[in-house]
């Protein structure tokens, strides 16, 4: 049976990530969101061997692609083999991995992209993380504000009182959201795990599972 997952080390394979001491810190992924700005700027401090800056308080790996309508403001991390597309607004303190395409007016904010991430089309990603090979459909949005600024709770098995008033999606590594859904705060999705279209979820959804709605989320099938 698929299970739920909420701990770091459940959701990402971070062996290849220049991210994995800060996460070792962790037990729960968002624990590491209020650190971002500091872990960027301990980072562009120290340098990263094959990195450079694009731009003052932006480090970049090797063929990096930056189209000339994206915007980036520091502090940024963009890792080797990325791609910025057209219209692409990162608005500071966003850390991107390795071979990610972060595409036509999608917004970033304070969030974490490991390696092989794609968010390609009219995505909003704030306050999150996602984990390697995750994808976004058209339209997906990572909703980091309770609608009654009260802080940010993560229900799963129990409740997980995370101490963040903004705090978006946790996505484990492979997950699959479809077009046009939509994250609540502090939802998390287990790996190997694909959304429906127009889904409105909340909460964490168990690994290697296929969330059809609320109230029909089914194992995954093995091929």
């Amino acid at each position: 049976m698929s299970k739920l997952v909420v701990k770091t080390n459940e959701l990402f394979d971070l062996s290849d990530s220049l991210l994995k001491d800060y996460f070792a810190e962790t037990t729960y992924p968002w624990e590491i969101v209020s650190h971002i700005k500091s872990i960027i700027n301990e980072l562009l401090e120290k340098g990263i061997p094959g990195y450079h800056l694009l731009k003052e308080g932006v480090l970049v790996g090797e063929n990096v692609s930056v189209a000339s309508t994206a915007t980036i403001i520091a502090p940024a991390i963009i890792g080797k083999n990325t791609e910025i597309r057209p219209g692409a607004y990162l608005r500071g303190d966003v850390i991107v991995g390795e071979n990610c395409i972060l595409g036509n007016s999608c917004e970033f904010k304070n969030c974490i992209l490991l390696n092989h991430v794609q968010a390609p089309h009219f995505n909003y990603v704030g306050d999150s993380i996602l984990g390697n090979h995750a994808h976004l459909g058209a339209g997906v949005i990572c909703s980091n504000l309770r609608s009654d600024w009260q802080e940010v709770v993560v229900r799963g098995e129990q409740e997980y009182q995370t101490g963040l008033k903004k705090l978006g999606a946790v996505l484990g590594d492979y997950s699959d959201i479809g077009c046009q859904s939509v994250l609540n705060p502090g939802t998390v999705i287990g790996p190997h795990t694909q959304v429906y279209p127009l889904s409105m979820v909340r909460g964490v959804v168990p690994e290697k599972s296929v969330y059809k709605c609320k109230d029909n989320i089914i194992e995954k099938e093995t091929r």
